[in-house]
């Protein structure tokens, strides 16, 4: 397997992600659009970045342009002082571990033809192939990790709740040892109660892991609780980027006004 080069892995003063003038278009020709359209931002290591904006802003296309879901046209994406955007399939491998994404729909991100082990040994066999006599330690690991009890590994994704579903989507995720996760709208279809919940493991995981998070959101309430920055999307661009207290405390810009007015009881 293919090894990341040490004189490409920066130092722990330096940002793990650093995305600059990221474009993504769709289409061709007449019917060419601009999901996104030159956007910077940086993630320091053991860090969030909340990505707040609408639906439609573009802000899911940039998670999914930083793990190679989506092609961009134009931009870097450094990780760890490399620019994916340079390597080819086989130079991207190793660092497929290192970024993994966490889905916005707990339902549809499960396989219900496969019990929880079978969904976590898939992450296994893409992270730690060669330590397959320690795959089951490891997965009731990761379970104990994200508060479920390994006996559940049996069960099958439609015995869960959707909490307990995105809480198995995080433990996928952990089976690789990231060091970056992309949480995309993560508690967006749950219960307010158990949007708490989560919110509280991922920090929880941040602070015994030192993982870093690109946190997308449309909601401010939300990504005011974990993220220690904010960058605003509009249109495919970003409007503004603050410390997370600043902003809200100041926003500059007269979208990001908009949207902390819309929140109730602020």
């Amino acid at each position: 397997m293919a090894q990341i080069p040490a004189s490409a892995q920066a130092g722990p003063e330096s940002p793990l992600l650093e995305v600059s003038g990221l474009t993504v278009e769709f289409g061709h020709g007449a019917d060419k659009v601009r999901a996104v359209n030159g956007v910077s931002f940086s993630i320091p290591r053991h860090t969030t970045l909340g990505l707040v904006g609408e639906s439609g802003c573009g802000k899911t296309t940039v998670g999914r342009a930083i793990i190679r879901l989506l092609k961009p046209a134009a931009g870097s994406i450094r990780f760890g002082g490399t620019d994916l955007m340079t390597l080819d399939d086989s130079g991207f491998r190793p660092y497929r571990k290192r970024i993994q994404m966490i889905f916005q729909d707990p339902y549809s991100s499960l396989d219900p033809r496969l019990s929880i082990r079978g969904t976590l040994k898939e992450a296994l066999e893409l992270g730690h192939p060669e330590r397959k006599s320690e795959w089951e330690n490891i997965l009731e690991e990761k379970m104990r990790l994200v508060g479920l009890a390994p006996e559940y590994l049996s069960r099958y994704p439609h015995e869960f709740s959707g909490g307990q579903r995105q809480r198995i989507g995080i433990a996928r995720a952990l089976c690789v040892e990231p060091d970056l996760l992309i949480c995309d709208e993560p508690v967006s279809s749950l219960d307010v109660s158990i949007q708490a919940q989560i919110l509280n493991l991922l920090m929880d995981l941040q602070d015994r892991l030192g993982l870093s998070y690109l946190f997308i959101s449309h909601d401010l309430r939300v990504v005011k609780h974990i993220a220690r920055e904010v960058a605003v999307m509009q249109r495919g661009e970003i409007v503004e980027t603050q410390e997370t207290e600043a902003l809200y405390r100041a926003p500059v810009h007269p979208y990001t006004r908009t949207l902390l007015d819309a929140i109730p009881g602020r």
